[in-house]
């Protein structure tokens, strides 16, 4: 599969960021990313610990501000937003996958999916039946009634992915989702993405120091002590 196809969503040129540790001291974690992704790729970005990658994926996903540069998500540049609409725009526009999973222990895995529906004012017959729908797409749906203490790595990481889908947002950013699970259960949570991306067309940006993962993706970025040194194109779309 071709793998720029759409027009750009995410554009970043110039991007620094830095964190103040106490006058005069400053730490630079990036060191001015250029950085395209087009509607509806797959793309990894990989790197070892500490190589920036999740404070990359935090500006992405508008979680934090860059220090310098120019980040714009569908045309909009996003140092113009007021912190209500950047809100706004993570719950309408991207959907999180963490390695934490991050699911409200109190929850089922039915609420946890609803949550970020019940935030964009979804009303709750049509939000309980679309959580459903989507637990259901990832082979969740006879676990709605769990809670989290009541799941595996592998079924939380699902019960995650259904509820970044909660909101059909064009941009899914998962950060080492499979990082906490086994092969197995990794293979399975990474077939679920492969289904999303040539199923529903998602913008995928993939996050991993697994390089066998990111051979799995169409466009390879490697980032490495702040900076993007190389890109390549991997073997595209597996089929499960």
């Amino acid at each position: 599969m071709s793998a720029a196809r759409g027009e750009p969503v995410i554009e970043m040129r110039g991007i620094v960021k830095s964190f103040y540790l106490g006058t005069p001291n400053e730490l630079e974690i990036l060191h001015g990313i250029n950085l395209t992704i087009r509607e509806g790729e797959f793309v990894s970005i990989v790197g070892a610990s500490g190589s920036g990658k999740s404070t990359l994926m935090n500006i992405i996903g508008a979680l934090d501000h860059q220090t310098a540069g120019e980040y714009t998500l569908d045309g909009v540049p996003m140092t113009e937003m007021s912190s209500n609409r950047l809100s706004e725009i993570r719950n309408e526009k991207i959907g999180f996958v963490f390695q934490t999973f991050n699911l409200i222990p109190r929850s089922t895995a039915l609420g946890n999916v609803e949550l970020p529906m019940m935030y964009a004012g979804v009303p709750r017959a049509v939000r309980s039946r679309r959580a459903m729908e989507l637990l259901e797409l990832v082979g969740m749906g006879d676990r709605a009634k769990h809670r989290p203490n009541e799941l595996s790595g592998g079924q939380k990481q699902r019960v995650a992915i259904a509820r970044a889908m909660a909101n059909d947002p064009a941009i899914i950013l998962a950060d080492e989702p499979t990082g906490a699970l086994d092969s197995s259960t990794g293979r399975l949570v990474m077939d679920i993405f492969h289904r999303l991306h040539r199923e529903q067309g998602k913008t995928i940006v993939l996050i991993t120091h697994n390089n066998e993962l990111a051979e799995e993706t169409e466009r390879i970025l490697t980032l490495r002590d702040g900076n993007i040194v190389g890109e390549r194109a991997g073997k595209g779309m597996v089929q499960p």
